[in-house]
């Protein structure tokens, strides 16, 4: 695969200050060009905006112009006074309908330099993670770095955009050098979202390798000492899911000699860990008999002498039938997918856990350990901590909190609702 567009840009590309320099032809076809929107917005709408909140719902709108297309400039002013008192862009098949990149009346322009500054301020917080054997992580996570709809990971020297609105195609010629800069990167891929890749606004291609070449779609990286793999042309989001990076290490910190069961174990990314700080055995569950074998062969890009186990099929129907078996390990790790997807799934989501919670209790042996993570942000995590330790109460068998975390470094929270990620880890004292 080889450069499809960016022809001359990264010849051309100078960091002066805080600013780009681009003088380039790109071939990104985009059949709207961004215009101004003048927009005013109900009290309610305001106060989120002077509040700093990234999202304007479109029942907060009052006034916009007649002919508002997504990826125009939304120009915020306030009700009474009329000032300017935020910017963002207009995405028009979204009931969020304004992705907000400033807030407040200092006066900003919203070009290279802009996004040029964001992304510095992004890579600054990655920072400490990188002082570390560690060369995956997320440089940007959504509106939480300022870029709504945009992810952008790392896998070595490959960087992998995840775009999940039409927001940013005007301004991709303008984003994408920047973290290919920032970055360092040598090779850029573009990864859509389904409906992105239904929109006839561009011709990007999801999987698309768009800088630099690419021998291999399945990407080599390591994470804290332990090697890994993700396929970034047709791998779920953008190959793999990083924001787990440090609970991965601590349950294989804590795995040396024992015998350690990883449920809905995608990758391997808990089960590789393990295996490479010594575990005894690991046994990998997940529907997916596929990433089962990526699990199997990340386990193989590391030294490890334990044995790895593999069971495909459905978590709640095996893990009953471990039950029944009388199976025990010493670790249990428990990490499924979001069970609420919107409001009306919160209260099956909540049973959903407590069933996986007494499951995962009834598999964890004497003085053994039980990890327990969630990943619905509308399951708060106060509510899903007390869900947890009301579940294992119900029983004869004592019990300690030993840790309660959130995201990674690389996943900093800027807002109530970017926070999704909770894990408790549970010592049984028997």
């Amino acid at each position: 695969m080889t450069t499809l567009f960016f022809t001359s840009i990264y010849n051309q590309l100078h960091l002066q200050s805080n600013f780009i320099y681009m003088s380039f032809s790109p071939k990104i076809k985009y059949n709207n060009q961004p215009k101004r929107l003048a927009i005013k917005l109900n009290a309610k709408g305001e106060q989120f905006v002077v509040k700093g909140h990234p999202w304007v719902f479109s029942d907060n709108i009052i006034k916009i112009n007649d002919d508002a297309k997504s990826g125009d400039l939304a120009i915020i002013f306030s009700k009474n006074k009329n000032k300017v008192i935020g910017l963002g862009l207009y995405d028009a098949l979204s009931p969020i309908r304004i992705k907000m990149l400033h807030s407040g009346n200092e006066k900003v322009e919203i070009n290279a330099a802009f996004f040029l500054n964001k992304i510095k301020i992004a890579f600054k917080k990655r920072e400490s993670l990188l002082q570390t054997n560690t060369n995956s992580y997320r440089l940007l996570f959504g509106e939480n770095d300022g870029f709504p709809g945009l992810i952008a990971d790392v896998y070595a020297s490959v960087l992998v955009v995840k775009i999940y609105s039409e927001i940013w195609l005007p301004y991709l010629e303008t984003i994408l050098p920047s973290l290919q800069v920032v970055s360092n990167s040598k090779t850029v891929v573009i990864r859509l979202s389904r409906s992105l890749e239904q929109s006839k606004l561009h011709n990007l291609i999801n999987g698309e390798v768009i800088y630099g070449t690419l021998e291999d779609e399945v990407v080599q990286f390591v994470e804290h000492n332990v090697n890994f793999s993700a396929n970034v042309i047709k791998g779920h989001k953008t190959g793999y899911f990083l924001d787990h990076r440090e609970n991965r290490r601590q349950v294989g910190l804590l795995s040396k000699n024992k015998t350690v069961l990883d449920v809905f174990s995608y990758a391997g990314g808990f089960s590789v860990h393990a295996l490479a700080n010594g575990a005894k055995t690991v046994t990998s569950l997940d529907i997916s008999q596929q990433a089962l074998e990526i699990a199997k062969q990340n386990g193989l890009l590391n030294s490890y002498s334990g044995k790895h186990h593999i069971l495909a099929g459905d978590a709640f129907k095996i893990l009953e039938q471990l039950v029944s078996k009388k199976e025990i390990f010493d670790i249990v790790v428990i990490d499924p997918p979001s069970f609420a997807k919107q409001q009306s799934d919160i209260e099956l989501a909540k049973k959903k856990y407590a069933q996986l919670a007494k499951l995962g209790r009834q598999l964890t042996g004497k003085n053994g350990l039980l990890v327990l993570a969630s990943c619905s942000s509308r399951v708060l995590s106060q509510t899903f901590f007390d869900l947890n330790s009301q579940v294992l109460s119900n029983s004869n068998r004592k019990f300690k909190v030993e840790l309660k975390t959130q995201h990674d470094v690389d996943h900093p929270i800027s807002f109530p609702e970017g926070a999704y990620l909770k894990c408790g880890y549970y010592r049984f004292i028997d």
